[in-house]
């Protein structure tokens, strides 16, 4: 391992995306990059040479790091787990970001986050020891998504997927402005001052980590590399302790309170009135109302199954399931019908290498396996939601006529 203490340190002269920042007896070359751009590779590559670090620190955590060095990181992912542990929308938000990322890169001929993976080999060339000091990327969309409102996630959505399929050519200098730029900022950016939790969990939040974790890494010399949306962050925080926050900023929120309450208030007014309509008007309206039940929940919820072409078992699953889970916030019926579409119809190994490029074309949500599960979560959870509302109106509506 190189060693500052052995050889003097020249000098060197960077351009502006070099920044040299002091802590205690540490001094780190603090790299701003941008994903997709082939000048960021080479900048990188050239300040490890040059500076002989004692560690290379890089914006990763172990799950992105393994699935930018091995081809085949596909086989890690157990899609059965996701579902279970109701994770399927912060795994199509990583989709669509990474696709994002990916055909921007495309345009630049750079696959996104070349640039760490040439600053890995290259410490790994010079036996420098690399350090990984990004958050664990599963907590950080864990958070962003809990800390997004609904109706602001079903923005932050659109705008994802109105980003893939926006064909509109990139003028030279939009292409020079991404090689200067992290690829997250610009998306940020995009979405202007309407998503401020977001930003806050994506690049403040991780601001404050990556800090942390640098300041932690042994060594007295110390070369770091981010996307340069984090480098302004990033130093002022230099200056703050912060290492109480860590604990905090790793833990995903639990449900709000409120949250809880609304859940169960929907269920607990549909299940009082039918009683309420058993004891008033006797058990036959009761349970006409019950089959009104049923059947508003369950029929949308099945036309979504079929809108995503669906496998027959996956469509009889959400009829018999909307009805009963609209009846608790535990689980939704888009989780259930993403199970066993799993089960019944699983995406082959190819379709989840070509998932980035399939997710940018409409015909591809169909064809892709793994996109129709994606497909199958979110018109089953759409119906159900329609048939709650048309069921519980129906109910309520003949409880107080």
């Amino acid at each position: 391992m190189a060693n500052p203490d052995d050889a003097p340190f020249p000098a060197h002269e960077y351009d502006s995306d070099v920044h040299t920042v002091s802590f205690g007896d540490k001094t780190i070359i603090l790299v701003g990059t941008a994903h997709i751009s082939q000048e960021s590779v080479e900048l990188v590559q050239t300040v490890i040479k040059q500076e002989l670090p004692d560690c290379v620190c890089l914006e990763l955590d172990d799950k992105r790091y393994q699935a930018l060095t091995q081809k085949k990181q596909w086989q890690a992912l157990d899609l059965k787990t996701i579902v279970r542990n109701k994770q399927l929308s912060t795994l199509l938000v990583s989709l669509l970001m990474a696709s994002y990322q990916k055909r921007l890169g495309g345009k630049l001929g750079v696959k996104p986050g070349a640039e760490l993976l040439a600053a890995a080999q290259t410490a790994k060339d010079l036996k420098i020891p690399i350090s990984l000091c990004d958050r664990d990327v599963r907590i950080t969309l864990r958070r962003a998504w809990k800390s997004t409102s609904f109706f602001k996630k079903g923005y932050l959505l659109t705008s994802l997927l109105a980003s893939l399929f926006d064909k509109t050519e990139i003028t030279e200098e939009k292409l020079t402005e991404l090689k200067q730029k992290d690829v997250l900022t610009e998306l940020m950016d995009e979405m202007g001052d309407s998503l401020p939790d977001l930003k806050r969990v994506l690049i403040d939040e991780r601001d404050l980590y990556l800090v942390e974790k640098i300041k932690s890494t042994p060594g007295k010399r110390i070369v770091a590399i981010v996307g340069a949306g984090h480098v302004a962050g990033m130093k002022k925080k230099f200056e703050e302790d912060n290492k109480e926050l860590l604990a905090e900023i790793t833990n995903i929120p639990p449900v709000s309170k409120s949250y809880k309450i609304i859940g169960w208030t929907i269920p607990a007014i549909i299940i009082g009135s039918l009683i309420t309509i058993g004891v008033q008007k006797g058990a036959g309206v009761a349970g006409d109302n019950l089959l009104f039940w049923i059947l508003a929940n369950g029929i949308p919820a099945s036309i979504g199954a079929l809108i995503a072409l669906a496998h027959p078992f996956t469509t009889i699953g959400a009829f018999a399931a909307a009805p009963i889970t609209s009846l608790t916030p535990v689980i939704g019926a888009g989780y259930v019908t993403a199970f066993i579409q799993v089960l019944a119809n699983p995406p082959l190994v190819k379709e989840f290498e070509t998932a980035g490029d399939d997710i940018g074309t409409f015909k591809g949500w169909w064809k892709n396996r793994l996109l129709r599960v994606f497909l199958v979560f979110l018109l089953t959870g759409f119906g159900s939601a329609i048939g709650t509302w048309v069921g519980g109106y129906e109910i309520v509506k003949n409880l107080v006529g």
